[in-house]
C-alpha cells in the first residue's frame, strides 16, 4: 500500500482530503502527533517517507516543505498558490488535455489549482486554444463562493453566534484586482493580460459558480453552438462535465453541487451576450477534490476513485 502525508491536514483542505482517503484500503495515511506538526524534523521524516505528499499550507511553509523532499521518490501535491506558475510543476487540471493528464500521471511535483481559477480556465483555455477567443481578448470574470473558501478564520466568522449584520449580504473582495489566483489564470490560459474579476463570498458553507461573460463578436466568428459542442467534446467525463440544463427555472444556485468533487460546465445567454458558468464545490473539484484526483493519476487508479460524484 502507497503511504500519504498530509502536511497541514488539520486546515479545511486537508480536513476534506482526509476524509476522502480515510475508507480506502489501498492507501495508509501517516499523521504526526499534534505536539510535532510545526517540528521541522518531523515533517521532513514525513514528508521522504511518503510515496505522496499533499502539501496545505500557506505559499512560505510550502515552499520550505517542498525544499524538506530530498528523495525522487516522493509525489509533491501542493495546494497552496506557491506553485501554480512554477515550470517545475505540473498543473494539477487533467481535464484539459490528454497532453496535461499524462503529465500529472508521470510527474513527482503537481500544483493544484486554485478555486476560483479551476473554473475560469475550464471555461477559458479551450476556447483560446480552439482559436474561438483571442489570447489579446479583455476577459471578465465573476465569482460567487461559499464562505469555506475563506478558511477556518472566515468559517468561525460565518458561524459565530452574534455574528456581525454584514454578514447576511454577499461581500465582493478582491477590489484591488491583485487577487492571488490572476496569475494562473492567465498563464494556463496563454492570456496577454489577466481578466477584471469580481469574486463574492456569500452566506452559504461550500460550492461556487464562475462566469466569463462575452459579446457574441467576442468568438471570432464562432457561434454559440460552436462553444457547445466544443466543450460536450471535451467535457464528458464523470469529473468535469457539460450539461445543457444546469438551471432550475431560470436559476443557477452556487451552493448546488456543495459536497460533491465534479464540476458542471453550461452556457447561457443569447445571439448578442453570452454567459459561460462553471459550477462546482469550491472545497471540492476547487480544493481538496481536485488534489485527490490528480493522485490518483500519479498512482494508476481510476481518476475517479475515493471522490463523491
Amino acid at each position: 500500500m502507497k503511504k500519504v502525508f498530509i502536511d497541514g491536514e488539520a486546515g479545511t483542505t486537508g480536513l476534506r482530503i482526509r476524509e476522502r482517503l480515510a475508507a480506502r484500503d489501498d492507501l495508509v495515511l501517516l499523521t504526526l502527533p499534534e505536539e510535532k506538526r510545526k517540528d521541522a524534523d518531523a515533517r521532513r521524516e514525513m514528508l521522504n517517507t511518503a510515496d505522496i505528499a499533499f502539501l496545505c499550507l500557506p505559499d512560505a511553509a510550502a515552499v520550505e516543505a517542498v525544499a524538506m523532499v530530498e528523495n525522487e521518490k516522493t509525489v509533491v501535491l501542493d495546494t497552496s498558490t506557491a506553485h501554480r506558475t512554477d515550470s517545475r510543476f505540473v498543473y494539477g487540471f487533467p481535464e484539459l488535455s490528454d497532453d496535461l493528464a499524462a503529465a500529472v500521471a508521470s510527474s513527482k511535483r503537481i500544483a493544484v489549482p486554485g478555486c476560483h481559477a479551476s473554473g475560469f480556465i475550464a471555461l477559458v483555455r479551450p476556447l483560446v486554444e480552439s482559436g474561438m477567443l483571442s489570447t489579446a481578448q479583455h476577459l471578465f470574470c465573476h465569482s460567487v463562493t461559499g464562505y469555506s473558501g475563506g478558511g477556518k478564520k472566515m468559517i468561525a466568522e460565518y458561524e459565530a453566534a452574534g455574528r456581525s449584520p454584514l454578514l447576511d449580504a454577499p461581500r465582493q473582495y478582491g477590489l484591488t484586482q491583485t487577487h492571488k489566483h490572476l496569475r494562473e489564470m492567465q498563464a494556463i490560459c496563454a492570456l496577454s493580460s489577466p481578466p477584471v474579476f469580481c469574486p463574492v463570498v456569500a452566506d452559504f458553507y461550500s460550492g461556487m459558480v464562475v462566469t466569463v461573460p462575452l459579446f457574441f463578436e467576442d468568438l471570432q466568428g464562432a457561434t454559440v453552438e460552436d462553444v457547445k459542442a466544443l466543450y460536450r467534446a471535451k467535457y464528458g467525463r464523470a469529473i468535469v462535465r457539460y450539461t445543457d440544463a444546469a438551471d432550475a427555472d431560470g436559476f443557477l444556485s452556487a451552493a448546488a453541487l456543495s459536497g460533491s468533487d465534479k464540476m458542471e460546465i453550461a452556457v447561457f445567454g443569447n445571439g448578442e451576450r453570452i454567459l459561460l458558468t462553471a459550477r462546482y464545490d469550491n472545497l471540492g473539484k476547487g480544493a481538496s477534490g481536485a488534489a485527490v484526483e490528480c493522485m490518483n493519476y500519479a498512482l494508476g487508479v481510476e481518476p475517479t476513485t475515493g471522490l463523491v460524484l
